[in-house]
């Protein structure tokens, strides 16, 4: 029998010590392939290009074009490799911009490396990737910049957080949701029409206080209903 195909990885950070000691890391599981390393954000546009692979690990403090500006080029060009921003700043702000401009996870070069690898197969899935405290300070962060109302938040004065709670069908959706599924295939997946999974997904924000894709998957971590059935 033929083996699954390797998720094809490529490795953009400046430093060349931890670049080459991270890919041989990556290079002991079986399910993996690093097929180009990158030092800089134009390097990372060539690389892609010509690889096309499935993850990018990308740290946002490289010299010349910087890892936000690398994910606004891609975004431009609609480039479809997944990427992981693997990053030693603690720039909330910048984990922010980065989920805006299509990043799928952020992690942390403290992390422990099986973790790391985790979130390479758990992202190659379709689904987002972040810990616990990434997602919380994200969301306050995101909130914030938006002067919208936060999603996490109890019930305040005069405002009532969930009116209703969510369906077993909305609560499915929402999961879809937060694993990266886009309308049309939540509805194929479903069986049901995207129209109806439209009008869930306006009833979902509507209960709980969430205004677009980002904000409901990162309420969806949060409280572990990314991983519905």
């Amino acid at each position: 029998m033929a083996s699954d195909p390797k998720i094809r990885i490529v490795v953009a950070d400046d430093h060349p010590i931890f670049r080459d000691g991270l890919c041989k890391l990556l290079a002991l599981e079986e399910d993996f392939e690093v097929v180009a390393q990158a030092q800089d954000g134009r390097q990372v546009l060539e690389v892609l290009q010509q690889y096309e692979p499935d993850i990018l690990l990308l740290d946002l403090k490289m010299p010349g074009l910087d890892g936000l500006g690398t994910l606004q080029r891609l975004q431009a060009v609609k480039n479809k490799t997944r990427v992981i921003v693997l990053t030693a700043s603690d720039d909330k702000n910048e984990f922010v911009q980065a989920m805006r401009l299509g990043t799928s996870g952020i992690v942390l070069k403290q992390t422990a490396t099986e973790l790391l690898i985790k979130s390479i197969r758990k992202v190659h899935a379709g689904e987002i990737w972040l810990d616990s405290h990434t997602t919380a300070a994200v969301i306050r962060q995101f909130v914030a910049a938006d002067e919208a109302p936060p999603p996490l938040a109890a019930a305040g004065p005069g405002r009532e957080r969930e009116r209703s709670p969510l369906s077993q069908r909305e609560r499915e959706i929402v999961a879809l949701v937060a694993q990266g599924f886009k309308n049309k295939e939540m509805a194929e997946k479903m069986f049901i029409s995207e129209q109806t999974v439209k009008n869930h997904l306006h009833n979902i924000f509507d209960k709980l206080g969430v205004s677009d894709r980002l904000e409901l998957a990162l309420y969806a971590i949060h409280n572990n209903l990314h991983v519905g059935k």
